[in-house]
């Protein structure tokens, strides 16, 4: 297609058509006697070209330039049109330069729908795109640049302006959508006007945002806001210049106020729950030359109807509570920013001081009030401090870790509150539950409460996320080496109710040997599934976890590991499960990382879980699993049987004794038995089935068994002083410790070296939970011959045979 350009003198108009920025040349601009790549028509010129591709589009923009002078003729005041008409199809920015006056300013009126203040380089939804330049002098402020539909209607300027109007190639826009009304001193760099209708937002930014608002200048915006209406301001993005002389600053001038203006600094809060329309004005100072800095101002206005419950307070008695704050706000605060069109909640502390996040501290009264249609969008974070000095005074005293009722009482769902506990060196921490008791929230026993505990212990090298715990379990106490951050976080609204029942207590212990210790007392018939801290990215290294789990005296607690092996390899020490009963000779159950996990287990009394972790390699960690369930002990029948049958034979051995002792009292002359050590009692004829010698074998040799060692431990136990006489397992009766068994320090741990012939030990079965296993020695080989043990034997026959008859003799 053929396009003609023809420019009047009078209109003062350049056409400039160029290739786009960073495109190849693949078309050219083709007239009757040129073809190039540029063409710059300037006024009174008439050009008629054409292109030499299709989409020229592509590949060409077009600026077209309008000088209006305003200082030595008249000002063109009305409607700014689209000149010149019949251009071509491609993306063209039209630039308007209106020369004026300081003295002079210049007024833009813009129709409906007006125009939304946007950041630099922000692309309009339509991509048409408005940017205002106020020139002073020589000097060029970039007052902003607009998308179409907001709430700007006017802006007046100091001075000349450079209007520019961008529109992409395939806009139907005829108009430039402004005109210039007239000329006013203002005596300011610039006045926006923003009219606000009914509920609604708009987000305006200082001039030249965000490079920097101009030295000692000032501006004002004026908002239009029906008289029915409330607005409320709130600053989102700001930064401050280095001063020399005055001092930064906004300015309110609001309708019926009584200190008009109003005066605050950038960091304060900002007005809000105005009525009506209100001017806010900018002020800046005179910089340092040296290192100036930047003032800059991100803001928003916020209109919204007044709300039924403005008037109506609620007080928060926070006097007598000691390091704690509350922060009121809206939901996902802080890490999400709510969207400009969201409808606002507005948590206030007088009527004219309200924000978004409100923080009250400890020690005062507070009456607030909420600016909310929905406070259900609305949460509170508190956060109390708790720390120990001196034991001595700090040991004595229970700390109780609750929800203050001035929270709870709030219209307002608790979102968290945290407690943040100090312990300096060689104090620890203990966290009890006595009456609820506590349950470890795991994928088998997961938590369905209205709120939970998550407790994080914080070292100087390392955080161990201890567990997520909900009330309603059966672990009494844990207790905890480091400073410890616990989290109370709430689901749902049950929590309310559930708030009056809280037992969480805190205090402060001597010095504990592992890292964290939990003592559980399970209920009846119940299962309890436990895991290691820092699930799942397991321990780190060298740390060490205990469990005590108390056994009621009519249960057995069967213990059960997830899995066959603690699946780590280390690189430096070694890790180590230890199980052992807290009675006296329990043996200590020890498994290394390289070993399998013992197998499910009865436990008949009190008992210990010890995890202990070595150095791992990269991509490996422990993490363990494990379950406990508790049940009625059954009764043994074999146990019965056994018992009945010893009862049977004692009865009998006391009717022979009673009938021997009889019968030796009515005999005068007693009857002795010799051991004649030269008689040989072996008959001649062939070898027997034995491979040697009677004299060579212990066949002949019969175990007595003397009482004591059958019953001794139950005569120890009635303080009996029978001790038996051959080597039998002795019970450990040495004080007892309420420690919990860990391994060798990793210094003193050496590998358990062993032969490749070595067999590996059988795995644990369901006899292993035995308390006692007896230690049979193996008896060294006699120098004697038979006989000689024969005659030691027949000695100590002997020797109670005598003794025997003498006793039955005396009597």
């Amino acid at each position: 297609a053929s396009f003609t350009i023809s420019l009047r003198t009078v209109d003062n108009v350049t056409v400039m058509i160029k290739l786009k920025p960073g495109v190849s040349m693949g078309c050219q601009i083709r007239g009757k006697s040129f073809i190039r790549s540029e063409l710059k028509i300037k006024p009174g010129v008439n050009v008629t070209f054409t292109f030499t591709c299709s989409t020229p589009e592509k590949y060409f923009i077009m600026e077209i330039q309008k000088n209006i002078d305003c200082v030595s003729g008249p000002c063109p005041f009305g409607d700014v049109h689209l000149y010149p008409p019949g251009l071509p199809r491609l993306n063209r920015t039209f630039i308007w330069d209106v020369k004026a006056s300081t003295k002079a300013g210049l007024e833009l009126k813009f129709s409906t729908p007006w125009l939304r203040q946007v950041e630099p380089g922000e692309t309009c939804p339509d991509f048409v795109r408005y940017n205002i330049n106020s020139c002073i002098d020589t000097a060029t402020v970039n007052i902003g640049t607009f998308c179409r539909n907001g709430s700007v209607s006017r802006v007046k300027l100091l001075g000349g302006v450079i209007m520019s109007l961008h529109l992409p190639w395939d806009s139907s826009l005829t108009t430039s959508g402004f005109n210039i009304a007239n000329r006013a001193s203002i005596k300011r760099l610039c006045i926006i006007e923003s009219i606000l209708k009914g509920e609604s937002s708009v987000t305006l930014m200082s001039p030249n945002y965000p490079l920097g608002f101009p030295e000692d200048e000032l501006m004002t915006w004026q908002f239009v806001v029906p008289s029915n209406m409330r607005a409320s301001v709130f600053f989102h993005n700001y930064s401050l210049s280095n001063c020399e002389r005055k001092e930064e600053r906004v300015e309110y001038y609001i309708p019926g106020s009584i200190s008009n203006p109003e005066v605050f600094k950038l960091s304060d809060s900002q007005p809000a729950n105005i009525p009506g329309s209100f001017n806010l004005s900018l002020q800046g100072c005179d910089q340092d030359a040296q290192n100036p800095g930047i003032l800059r101002l991100l803001f928003q206005v916020v209109v919204q109807h007044p709300q039924v419950d403005e008037n109506v307070t609620h007080l928060v008695d926070l006097s007598k509570e000691w390091n704690m704050t509350v922060t009121i706000h809206f939901e996902g605060w802080p890490g999400r920013t709510p969207l400009m069109s969201e409808p606002i909640c507005l948590i206030c502390k007088d009527p004219r001081t309200c924000d978004r996040v409100l923080t009250l501290v400890s020690g005062a009264v507070y009456k607030i009030s909420f600016l909310c249609k929905d406070l259900s969008r609305l949460r509170i974070t508190a956060e109390k401090g708790i720390s120990c000095i001196d034991l001595r005074w700090c040991q004595r005293k229970i700390y109780s870790l609750s929800v203050p009722q001035a929270i709870t009482q709030l219209p307002i769902r608790l979102h968290k509150f945290i407690w943040k506990l100090l312990a300096p060196d060689l104090i620890n921490i203990e966290i009890t539950s006595p009456s609820l008791k506590l349950q470890q929230h795991v994928p088998e026993q997961r938590c369905n409460t209205s709120y939970s505990y998550s407790i994080v212990s914080a070292t100087p090298e390392t955080e161990l996320n201890v567990g997520v715990f909900c009330p309603g379990g059966s672990i009494e106490k844990i207790q905890m080496r480091n400073n410890i951050t616990i989290s109370l976080k709430t689901f749902g609204k049950g929590f309310l109710n559930e708030s009056n029942h809280q037992d969480l207590k805190m205090s402060f212990v001597p010095h504990i040997k592992d890292e964290c210790t939990f003592t559980l007392s399970p209920d009846p018939k119940a299962k309890v599934y436990l895991q290691t801290p820092n699930w799942p990215y397991g321990l780190p290294p060298y740390v060490s976890i205990s469990w005590y789990v108390v056994v009621p005296s009519k249960q057995v607690a069967r213990l059960e590991f997830s899995k066959d092996r603690m699946g780590i390899t280390c690189e430096t020490g070694r890790a180590y499960v230890n199980i052992k009963e807290e009675t006296l000779g329990a043996e200590e159950t020890v498994r290394r990382e390289d070993e399998l996990l013992p197998k499910p287990r009865n436990m008949y009394h009190d008992f210990w879980v010890n995890v202990s972790n070595c150095k791992p390699v990269d991509k490996t960690h422990l993490s363990l699993q494990f379950r406990v369930t508790l049940a009625d002990k059954q009764i043994d029948l074999g146990l019965i049987l056994a018992v009945v049958a010893g009862a049977g034979v004692l009865t009998a051995i006391g009717l022979t004794v009673y009938c021997v002792k009889k019968k030796k009292k009515k005999s005068q002359n007693p009857m002795v038995g010799v051991y004649n050590a030269n008689v040989n009692t072996q008959m001649p004829g062939k070898q027997g089935l034995f491979t040697k010698g009677r004299k060579n074998n212990e066949s002949h040799v019969y175990a007595v068994i003397d009482d004591a060692m059958v019953y001794g431990h139950l005569l120890k136990e009635s303080n009996g002083s029978v001790a038996p006489e051959v080597d039998v397992y002795r019970p450990f009766d040495g004080p007892m410790g309420s420690l919990p068994p860990s391994p060798p320090p990793f210094s003193f741990r050496k590998d358990i070296k062993r032969s490749p012939t070595t067999e590996e030990p059988p795995p644990l079965t369901d006899t292993d939970h035995d308390t006692y296993t007896f230690a049979h020695q193996k008896s060294g080989k006699s120098e004697g011959n038979g006989d000689t043990n024969e005659k030691n034997n027949g000695d100590t026959s002997m020797s109670l045979l005598e003794n025997k008859e003498k006793d039955g003799l005396e009597e």
